[in-house]
């Protein structure tokens, strides 16, 4: 062998060998191409050197990616060799239509001394990615040799692109599965088979309390702790229940591919408070069974919570409810029925109005049922809007009450010409009816209750205080919630259904209007309302028209 034809396979296998070591460590593409375009010019001794890949969508548009030893101005003229580029993916059957003729128009239009021109096809696995093209200005042909060497090149070329489109294939759904991780609402954590957190989303953060950087890495247990777990309702037999993770892991779980694990009950955050949480894992296991990784979703299910208690809650006070007034109804009426009953008309009339009296409390209960459930559809429904004096809706309040308590004195304290608003009257009867009557089952003791008045140019405000066992600071938002009611000593025997403040707050936001409560255990409570003298209720027309107001947040 000649010490040229040496030197020359010496520099081939040097090219070839840093080629291959630009693809391994993953550079820039179109870096890695124009070395392939540097060595293929050294090599076959020619001048310029193109590299032009196809388009993936459009697959008869090509682009160039990547020239040597051409000026950048230049390379758009070359465009025409990719106008008309086979879609072949073998070597010996690619041929571009009249290479020789359109190589002579371009060397006319940019005046580049060009004569010879080899255009090979990159090929990876049977499929046509691009072209690589080398220019030559003398007039000796491409040999057999020649084509052979940048085939090889042009081999690496095809796999530098390939390798490059799978790297941004895998990046891309990557950056798509960390988007997607964190935009979920639910919390998401990745397992390793050792139990080691290896991912963690910003939900989970908040959950949990747990930043991503401090719980990444560590055990499984050391971040997940349970204060409190509990049997769900939900039971599946493809889904294991009542065993952490760590038990279930060294019971062989998962048994058979698809089998989840749930856990529910209070998380332990990091701050030691608690959330109540459901857990689905779901195994990520390898061909032959083996556990390679764990997807964990934690849902809050604080809101289910409360509203499977909110439903018990319902059920208890509503049967308790609606089974007093009934017992006592039917107690009334079966001693009405007996002969002797007859004989006493006194004892006929007492039973008459203690009959219509539960009659028309279990009618208020059915009624408030009502409402609520037009609150949770979205608004109540008014009656003759008009203008109201409310001065002489409370007179008509402490007259229909103060017959019934002997414990208690009403008064009234309103001003002179106090002003009119526009609203519902049997709506605004009822926040007046609502507060005194509550005013007198929360102060047992018996004292005074007081309906007072104000106005001033944008509002008139109402309060009603009593002298009652009052309402700590802490729960005297949560009284205006539904079923929610105040458990204390002196509270206990009262009986209600828990709606009447919330009903109360959803009429006077309906109105435009905002209430609140001042009050101090032991010392009484006043309620104070205050709604708008100009109510943006717009409610024209009949007097019985039926017109529903969206709720207002105050």
């Amino acid at each position: 062998m000649s010490l040229d034809l040496l030197d020359f396979r010496i520099r081939q296998r040097d090219y070839l060998l840093r080629i291959t070591r630009a693809i391994v460590s993953r550079l820039n593409l179109r870096a890695v191409l124009r070395m392939i375009l540097q060595a293929s010019v050294d090599m076959l001794q020619g001048q310029l050197g193109l590299i032009a890949l196809r388009d993936q969508e459009e697959k008869h548009e090509f682009s160039f990616w990547a020239s040597y030893g051409l000026p950048p101005v230049l390379v758009d003229s070359f465009l025409p060799l990719v106008e008309e580029v086979p879609d072949v993916s073998s070597v010996e059957e690619f041929q571009i239509p009249h290479i020789s003729e359109k190589l002579q128009e371009i060397a006319d239009e940019t005046g580049l001394l060009l004569r010879q021109v080899v255009s090979l096809p990159m090929v990876v696995d049977e499929a046509f990615v691009g072209v690589i093209f080398i220019f030559r200005s003398h007039s000796h042909s491409f040999s057999s040799d020649d084509r052979q060497i940048l085939a090889s090149f042009a081999d690496y070329a095809a796999i530098a692109v390939n390798n490059a489109r799978l790297y941004e294939s895998v990046d891309t759904e990557r950056r798509r599965l960390d988007a997607l991780l964190d935009a979920s609402a639910d919390g998401i954590m990745v397992i390793g088979s050792d139990l080691t957190l290896e991912r963690f989303n910003r939900a989970l953060t908040v959950l949990t309390g747990w930043p991503v950087e401090a719980a990444t890495s560590k055990k499984h247990h050391e971040v997940i702790t349970w204060a409190r777990r509990r049997s769900s309702e939900m039971k599946s037999p493809s889904r294991l229940q009542d065993l952490t993770l760590e038990q279930a892991v060294s019971q062989g779980w998962p048994r058979r591919e698809g089998q989840s694990l749930y856990i529910e009950g209070d998380l332990l955050r990091r701050n030691g408070s608690t959330v109540s949480v459901g857990i689905t894992y779901a195994p990520l296991t390898t061909r032959s069974g083996h556990l390679l990784n764990i997807i964990g979703i934690v849902r809050d299910i604080t809101h289910f919570q409360e509203a499977n208690q909110l439903k018990d809650t319902f059920i208890s006070v509503v049967s308790h409810e609606l089974k007093t007034p009934v017992a006592i109804i039917k107690g009334y009426a079966e001693t009405m029925s007996r002969p002797e009953a007859w004989e006493q008309p006194e004892m006929m009339t007492e039973l008459s109005s203690a009959i219509i009296e539960e009659a028309d409390r279990l009618a208020r209960l059915v009624d408030d049922l009502l409402d609520v459930s037009q609150l949770q559809a979205g608004g109540l429904s008014f009656r003759q809007v008009e203008d109201v004096d409310l001065s002489d809706i409370a007179r008509q309040v402490v007259e229909r009450y103060q017959p019934r308590t002997a414990k208690h004195e009403l008064h009234l304290d309103f001003p002179r010409n106090f002003p009119a608003i526009r609203g519902d009257p049997q709506r605004l009867e009822q926040v007046l009816d609502n507060l005194v009557s509550n005013a007198i089952k929360y102060s047992p003791r018996g004292g005074e209750i007081i309906i007072r008045g104000k106005a001033d140019p944008a509002e008139v405000k109402i309060s009603v205080s009593d002298e009652g066992v009052g309402i700590p600071l802490e729960e005297q938002e949560r009284i205006f919630e539904h079923f929610y009611r105040v458990e204390g000593p002196e509270t206990r025997a009262v009986s209600g259904t828990g709606l009447g403040l919330y009903l109360t707050r959803a009429i006077v936001r309906a109105h435009g209007g905002r209430i609140w409560v001042r009050s101090t255990p032991g010392q009484g409570a006043t309620f104070h309302v205050a709604l708008p003298r100009e109510t943006q209720i717009a409610l024209w027309g009949k007097e019985e028209q039926i017109i529903d107001l969206p709720l207002q947040d105050s």
